[in-house]
């Protein structure tokens, strides 16, 4: 796995942080306000109490170690249609996974590659670079 000097982590990486290690992610961790959105909408999805406490502390624990994330500014929102351009061609619909998608417009924007646990929610996506993380059971990962 290639390692970056910064990189976009996208919700699946922020969900599941604690099961990677150091030499997995970039020497300098970002998110979006993508990200940080689809955090916000967990702990209000759910009447179960432990499963809300659980899911505020990821969202305080991202807003917390991650300081500003980057925004959907005006470039990333000019990059979104090539993204969902790229998706269609693909024969992906692009509200299907529009998070994805406006995390890929963001990082294409930022010139920075997405660290991912689900590369295959970015296929079609030219001209965006994507770590795909390896699974825990990986025995290779050092």
């Amino acid at each position: 796995m290639v390692r970056h000097a910064k990189g976009i982590l996208d919700t699946s990486a922020v969900l599941r942080l604690g099961e990677l290690s150091e030499g997995d992610l970039p020497d300098e961790a970002v998110i979006t306000t993508v990200t940080l959105a689809e955090l916000t909408v967990g702990p209000l999805v759910t009447d179960d109490l432990a499963t809300r406490a659980a899911r505020q502390a990821q969202l305080q624990n991202a807003e917390t170690n991650y300081g500003d994330p980057l925004p959907f500014d005006t470039a990333a929102a000019q990059a979104f249609g090539h993204v969902a351009s790229g998706q269609r061609a693909g024969g992906r619909k692009p509200k299907a996974r529009a998070f994805d998608a406006l995390i890929a417009a963001t990082a294409m924007a930022a010139g920075l590659p997405v660290y991912t646990f689900n590369a295959a929610g970015f296929d079609g996506i030219d001209d965006l670079e994507v770590v795909a993380l390896p699974p825990p059971e990986d025995a290779s990962r050092s």
